[in-house]
């Protein structure tokens, strides 16, 4: 945080900061404001000329924002900037390699927004932002007209010098001359109220005062007395120059969007004071309150200034974002989005100053942009679709966290996401932020349209872990998840289902493994096995769950797409053979090829088929995306979290990436991240069934019980996995749980347990499996009883799966699920062992 004494933030600027009063800050030589005042408030530097061709003109008050000195600092590699890479933002990756990867994503055919949006809703119907009312046109107007000395500078481009400051008991002069450069300057409003310009605007006073001189109120008489804004075009005298101004700026009144600032009309009016004939825009009126009004406005207890919420602030950059790309499907770009160029009201965002706007084959104006939001190669190479997402994801760092030092120290990187705490809770946002401001342009998104669906998919995340309620949606990049396996969590149970009240019983021959389990060789009947967490789960089968993970899209503008939409065939021999036939091969064949190979068991085919298209296109994301699934299939547990945590950098707002590092995570043994991966993707789209499963199956093996039990019975029952999901659940409450007598809770599971048994009847569940179940309910509920275990009210009768709840009972109940289980067992082997294990458990009787 600034504080008066300390040097100034300003490039080339050697003062000192001084507290004028109030606690207000500026620097002793060039009289600006800290950026990040002591308060915390947002407070962006000026719009400059960032650079241009010969006839570039610098807007006024640019001061000390100029080219040079971002020349500079985009022509030096920030040693902050490797803290943001996209390859080292996971922690998956990190954990893996320890330092960066290096590999990276260009996403290839995404496509642009083509079109404007008729949606005038913040928010993209996933969360509510607060409306901003829309204020009277004649509150805004200001009363008196000044431009406080501190803002005030030479608007030449190449001087920007200081201009109008008192001397002594002086005060400044409002109109003169530069004294470094002689150029003539004027802060004094040039049109009054009553003024009426082209015969049509009738002029209410000031409203503002910007790069280009005062900006004005006024009502056009011609068209229903609306309100507009008037606003200079340029500051010259000179009618020449006026009059090619006015034509160039010609193409602006022809852009209409939603979330645009409609510009109506360009206008020349003479002033009769100076004589010269000055141009003016004529735009329409949007009263609310700009971005930074409502960043500033957010106050926490002790004053400092709060962020605003994440879900808020990713409201307003798809809003921004679908402005953008109307522009860019113009061949226009903006140059200059942040937080002061870009208004609320009501329930709409829009951008309100088109001053920097210009055409992308524009090669002679002047550049304009913001130190701090600037991407770093438009002074050098100037400004691009990937220049203006840049700003994008700029302004969603500014509004979501106190961005100390984004104009100097992180000019051109974002912070360590370990100091940051929106960044530390939400990594898909980071990841998101960090491509989008990627130093190299090649690696940020490719279209505003790319970027807004990969924000929109963030959002969906952030709304869904916020209210715990889930935001799917279908994705453009993959396609539904294929199967999911491993829904057996457990392994059949290998000993008795009640470890202390099974009788012995002499054997008459070995038996195999049945639904109740056999004794360990050596084992002492009654004496219960004692096995640890790692056997209470069956471990993840990497290579089926591989190739069960969402497919991508084929790339419609692949030459084969058409015969690959058209393959109905599904086993892989014939599908690899059909492949094999086409007229001509493809990415996409080649990719398809490999995973039929992979299928199939010839990995070896496969791998070489992907290392060739790697080294044709090491960037195609499809390709990596493939690299990771063979890798998880061969065993290169390592090289698959590499891959797809590449994809995850370049797809934050996917949830496929997310399910395959989940699995990643969980095979390398890192199962924190594995349950966290596996918790974004359950969160976000229930869909993704695998994604319970897993995150039960890590959540069992860190001894989480109830939350595994939680996740698996949070499975829809319109899902064809809820049978499979409940019998896991059953036996999440109990298997493998030693209860004591005094252990009340446990009682409560088994009343659970057996309800589940009992409702699974009317979803199918099987005879042999639904009584394979109540011989482990009425076993673990035997042990509980044999412990001392009592109900709350012994004088209450209590019925388990048809059974009383005491040791008779009990006994008689596990006796009868095994004869049940006798009878349906196919085998006389079979059939012989479960009888004895009948015999073994029936109570003692005369009879």
């Amino acid at each position: 945080m600034s504080q008066a004494g300390q040097s100034c933030h300003r490039p080339d600027c050697g003062g000192t900061y001084e507290d004028v009063g109030g606690g207000e800050l500026y620097c002793d030589t060039c009289g600006l404001a800290p950026v990040v005042s002591a308060t915390g408030m947002v407070a962006s530097p000026p719009t400059g000329v960032a650079g241009g061709g010969s006839n570039s003109r610098g807007t006024g008050g640019s001061g000390s924002s100029g080219s040079s000195a971002r020349s500079a600092r985009s022509s030096r590699t920030s040693s902050q900037s490797s803290k943001s890479r996209r390859s080292v933002s996971g922690r998956l990756s990190r954990s893996v390699s320890g330092n960066s990867t290096g590999r990276s994503v260009s996403v290839r055919g995404s496509g642009s927004s083509t079109g404007s949006s008729g949606r005038g809703r913040l928010g993209a119907g996933l969360v509510q932002v607060p409306q901003v009312p829309r204020p009277d046109p004649r509150s805004m107007v200001l009363e008196n007209p000044e431009v406080p000395e501190r803002k005030r500078f030479c608007s030449r481009a190449d001087c920007g010098a200081p201009v109008g400051r008192a001397r002594g008991e002086r005060p400044g002069r409002t109109e003169g001359f530069c004294t470094k450069c002689g150029h003539p300057y004027s802060f004094v409003p040039k049109l009054k109220a009553g003024d009426v310009v082209h015969g049509q605007y009738e002029v209410m006073g000031c409203l503002a005062h910007g790069g280009l001189g005062w900006i004005y109120l006024a009502v056009d008489r011609a068209v229903s007395d609306r309100w507009v804004v008037l606003k200079g075009l340029l500051d010259t005298g000179d009618q020449d120059a006026m009059a090619a101004a006015i034509s160039e700026r010609r193409f602006l009144a022809e852009i209409e969007h939603a979330n645009i600032v409609r510009i109506y009309n360009f206008v020349e009016h003479l002033d009769q004071r100076t004589g010269s004939l000055d141009g003016y825009i004529v735009m329409e009126y949007v009263g609310g309150k700009s971005l930074k009004e409502i960043a500033n406005s957010r106050r926490t207890k002790d004053g400092r200034r709060d962020p605003l919420p994440v879900e808020q602030a990713c409201a307003y950059g798809i809003e921004a974002l679908e402005a953008l790309g109307h522009l860019h499907s113009r061949n226009l770009l903006y140059c200059d989005f942040k937080v002061d160029n870009a208004i609320q009201t009501e329930d709409q965002l829009k951008l309100i100053d088109m001053g920097a706007v210009r055409r992308m084959d524009d090669d002679e104006s002047a550049i304009y942009g913001t130190v701090g939001y600037q991407a770093p190669e438009v002074a050098e190479t100037g400004p691009s679709v990937a220049s203006d997402l840049y700003t994008v994801g700029r302004t969603l760092a500014v509004l979501t966290f106190d961005f100390q030092g984004y104009t100097n120290v992180f000019a051109d990187c974002l912070p360590d996401p370990d100091h940051i705490e929106v960044f530390r809770q939400y990594e898909s946002f980071y990841r998101l932020l960090v491509r989008a401001t990627d130093h190299d342009p090649a690696r940020r998104f490719t279209s505003a349209q790319e970027m807004a669906e990969q924000l929109t998919g963030v959002l969906r995340e952030v709304v869904s872990l916020q209210t715990g309620r889930a935001r799917p949606a279908l994705s453009t990049l993959f396609g539904p998840e294929l199967k999911v396996t491993d829904t057996e969590l457990f392994p059949k149970l290998d000993g008795d289902v009640s470890r202390l009240g099974a009788r012995a019983v002499r054997r008459r021959r070995a038996a195999p493994a049945s639904a109740g389990g056999t004794t360990h060789a050596g084992a002492m009947p009654g004496v219960p096995d004692t096995p640890g967490q790692a056997s209470l789960v069956r471990p993840a089968d990497s290579p089926a769950a591989a190739l069960a993970l969402p497919v991508p899209h084929v790339d419609p503008s692949d030459p084969n797409a058409g015969l690959l939409a058209g393959l109905l065939t599904s086993a892989p021999a014939e599908l690899a053979a059909a492949l094999a036939a086409a007229p001509a091969q493809s990415t996409e064949t080649r990719l398809r090829q490999a995973r039929a190979w992979l299928e199939t068991g010839e990995s070896d085919t496969a791998l070489g088929v992907l290392r060739t298209l790697e080294e044709e296109d090491p960037d195609d994301w499809r390709v990596v995306w493939y690299r990771g699934v063979a890798s998880l299939v061969t065993g290169d547990h390592e090289e698959a979290a590499l891959a797809f945590d590449a994809i995850y950098d370049a797809f934050p707002g996917e949830v496929a990436p997310k399910l395959a590092l989940g699995l990643c995570a969980e095979v390398l043994g890192q199962l924190d991240n594995a349950a966290e991966y596996y918790r974004l993707v359950w969160s976000t789209d229930p869909s993704y069934v695998s994604a319970a499963f897993g995150l039960a199956r890590v959540q069992l093996a860190t001894g989480d019980r109830r939350g595994a039990v939680r996740n698996l019975e949070s499975v829809p029952e319109s899902s064809i996995h809820y049978t499979a999901a409940r019998v896991a659940a059953v036996r999440a409450r109990l298997r493998h749980r030693t209860a004591a007598g005094s252990d009340t809770p446990f009682l409560d599971d088994l009343t659970a347990a057996a309800a589940q048994v009992e409702a699974l009847q009317a979803y199918g569940l099987d005879p042999a499996r639904r009584e394979q179940l109540s011989a482990e309910v009425l076993g673990c509920a035997l042990d509980w009883i044999l412990s001392g275990g009592r109900a709350s009210d012994p004088a209450a009768r209590r019925v388990l799966l048809g059974s009383d709840l005491d040791e008779r009972g009990l006994r008689f109940g596990l006796e009868r699920s095994y004869r049940t289980l006798a009878r349906l067992a196919p085998g006389g082997e079979e059939r012989i062992d479960l009888v004895e294990r009948a015999n073994r458990y029936r109570p003692r009787t005369w009879v």
